[in-house]
C-alpha cells in the first residue's frame, strides 16, 4: 500500500540543515505513502538520567559525556571526548537543545537497546524511524546496526541494517528507517537495535529522535491547486468554495474519514464537525493560514487517533486586505492648495498610489497635496504582496471663498437655531473665536466644525452683535466680522 505522495509535501520536515549538525534521510527503506502523526516519539529529554530503554544485561549507564565501551548515557553535549577522537556533538539532531543517546559500543557485537511498544494499532502499517551520528572523527571501525521488529515471542516481523556508517568531518544525523505490518491479533512489538561491528577503536554512535508513524497511502488533491502544488493563496473577500478530493489505498476493511483544520501551520489539528467523506468542500473564512487534511482509519479503531493516517496537507493562506482611507471629503479655497489625508495600513507591503493623478504634488504618498480649479473626485487605491486590493475615494470641492453667516436665531423653531461656517474644512486647523461686547470670550474651537447654539457655559446669551475672528495657521487670510444674535 505504497503510492508517492507529494514531493514538496514529504521531503519539506526531512530536509533540515543546522549549523552545527548536517542531517541526511535515507529514503530507501522509508515509507513513501502518507505518514500519520508520531504515535511513538522517543526524544530522550533534556538528558540528566538513565534511559529505561536499555535491558540490563546489555550496556551500562553513566552521567559522564564521554562514556567508555559498554557504557551509555543521555546527555545534551559531548565534546572532546577521548583526546578527540570523537567528534564534539553540541546538540541533538534537531538543534533544539534536547538529549541524545551516547553509546560506546562494547568490544563483543549485541544488542545495545530494547524495548517494548505497545501503543500501535493492529492490522496497520507503520513507519520506524531512528537518527543516527558516527561518533568518530577519523577512519576507525564503523558502526553496523541491525534493526529489528519483533512480535513478543521473538518472531521477526521486519529487520533493517545500515551497513557500516561512514566517518563525516562534521557531525551528521542519518535518518535510517523502514516500514512493517503489526499482527491482527497483538500489536504490541518489540524493537530491538544491535550492534553488528566490534568495540575498540570507533563503533561509537548517537542516537535520536525514535518515531513509530501509521503509513498508507491518502492523496488530497484539487482542480484549483494544479499539478504537485499544495498551497493556494486567496484574500479574504474571496467568497469562492473550494472543493478538495481524497483518495486512498486499497487493503481498509471498513474506512472511517476526518476532515481535519490547523490554523497553527500544522501544530494542532482539529477534526471538522460533519466532514467525514472522501470529499471536502471548503467554505469562505476569515484571513488566516488554514491547513486542511484528511485522516483515515478502520472502524474498529475509529475511536483512537492514534490509528489515523493522514494525508498531505492543503494549505489555504487567506491574507487580509489592505486597510484604506482616503481621509475623507475635503474642501479647497480656490488658489490654495489642500493636504489629503490618505491613510493605508497592512503588514504585507502594499503599493498605494492615487488616480487621476490630476494636480496632484505625488501620486504615491498618502498625504498629496492637491491644487484642482474644478471639483475633483480622488481615489487611494492600494494592493500588497499578495495581490489583495482596496480602495476609497475623497471628493475635493473647490469653492471661492468661506462666507460666514452674519446673524442666526437660537429660538429652537428649528431654523437658523446654530451659527455655522459653511465650507470650514475642519482639517485646515482654523482657531474661530466669538466675543461679547465686552470683550468676554463666549465661543471657542480648534480644527473643528464650527457650531455655536448662541449659550456660554450653557446659559442663552442676550440678543446683540457679537465679534468673530477666525484664524488660520497656513497661508489663508484671516477673516474678521460680526455676528448677530437675534431671540
Amino acid at each position: 500500500m505504497l503510492i508517492v505522495i507529494n514531493k514538496s509535501y514529504f521531503l519539506r520536515p526531512l530536509l533540515l540543515i543546522f549549523t552545527l549538525c548536517i542531517t541526511i534521510v535515507v529514503q530507501a527503506q522509508l515509507c513513501n505513502g502518507s505518514l500519520g502523526d508520531p504515535v511513538v516519539n522517543i526524544t530522550f529529554g533534556n538528558g540528566g538520567g538513565p534511559s529505561n530503554y536499555t535491558p540490563s544485561s546489555a550496556y551500562t549507564y553513566t552521567s559522564s559525556s564521554c562514556p567508555n565501551d559498554g557504557f551509555y548515557t543521555i546527555t545534551t553535549s559531548s565534546t572532546g571526548c577521548f583526546n578527540n577522537s570523537w567528534l564534539s556533538v553540541t546538540s541533538d539532531h534537531t538543534g533544539n537543545g534536547g538529549a541524545y543517546m551516547l553509546v560506546n559500543a562494547s568490544y563483543n557485537p549485541g544488542d545495545f537497546f530494547s524495548t517494548t511498544v505497545s501503543e500501535l494499532c493492529p492490522n496497520t502499517t507503520y513507519e520506524f524511524a531512528a537518527w543516527v551520528l558516527n561518533m568518530l572523527a577519523y577512519s576507525g571501525i564503523k558502526p553496523n546496526i541491525t534493526f529489528s521488529i519483533e512480535t513478543t515471542d521473538g518472531t521477526v516481523l521486519q529487520q533493517f541494517s545500515t551497513g557500516d556508517i561512514p566517518e563525516n568531518a562534521t557531525p551528521t544525523w542519518v535518518k535510517y528507517g523502514f516500514f512493517f505490518t503489526t499482527p491482527a491479533n497483538n500489536p504490541v512489538i518489540v524493537l530491538r537495535m544491535r550492534n553488528n561491528a566490534p568495540g575498540g577503536i570507533g563503533n561509537d554512535i548517537a542516537l535520536d529522535d525514535i518515531t513509530f508513524r501509521p503509513c498508507s497511502n491518502i492523496l488530497v488533491t484539487s482542480s484549483i491547486l494544479g499539478n504537485n502544488n499544495d498551497t493556494l493563496n486567496i484574500c479574504e473577500d474571496n467568497n469562492s468554495q473550494y472543493t478538495f478530493n481524497a483518495a486512498i489505498s486499497v487493503g481498509y476493511t471498513s474506512p472511517v474519514y476526518f476532515w481535519q483544520v490547523s490554523t497553527d501551520s500544522g501544530a494542532i489539528w482539529t477534526d471538522i464537525a460533519g466532514a467525514n467523506n472522501l470529499s471536502f468542500l471548503r467554505k469562505p473564512t476569515t484571513a488566516g493560514s488554514y491547513w486542511y487534511r484528511l485522516t483515515v482509519t478502520e472502524q474498529s479503531s475509529a475511536g483512537i487517533k492514534a490509528c489515523r493516517i493522514a494525508s498531505n496537507n492543503i494549505v489555504v493562506n487567506v491574507y487580509e486586505k489592505p486597510l484604506v482611507n482616503a481621509g475623507g471629503n475635503r474642501i479647497m479655497i480656490a488658489g490654495h492648495g489642500i493636504v489629503l489625508n490618505g491613510v493605508v495600513v497592512s503588514n504585507d507591503n502594499p503599493v498605494y498610489y492615487w488616480d487621476p493623478p490630476d494636480q496632484l504634488s505625488d501620486i504615491n504618498i498618502t498625504t498629496p497635496l492637491a491644487t484642482p480649479v474644478t471639483d475633483k473626485k480622488y481615489t487611494l487605491y492600494a494592493v500588497t504582496a499578495a495581490g489583495c486590493t482596496n480602495q476609497d475615494t475623497a471628493f475635493v470641492k473647490v469653492i471661492a471663498g468661506i462666507f460666514v453667516p452674519n446673524a442666526f436665531t437660537p429660538n429652537n423653531d428649528g431654523k437658523n437655531d446654530n451659527w455655522r461656517i459653511p465650507f470650514l474644512d475642519p482639517t485646515l486647523g482654523a482657531t474661530v473665536s466669538v466675543y461679547n461686547r465686552l470683550g468676554q470670550l463666549v465661543y471657542h474651537t480648534e480644527g473643528a466644525v464650527v457650531d455655536w447654539d448662541g449659550t456660554y457655559k450653557g446659559l442663552p446669551q442676550s440678543s446683540g452683535a457679537y465679534v468673530f475672528y477666525v484664524h488660520f495657521k497656513n497661508d489663508y487670510p484671516d477673516i474678521k466680522g460680526t455676528v448677530i444674535l437675534i431671540r
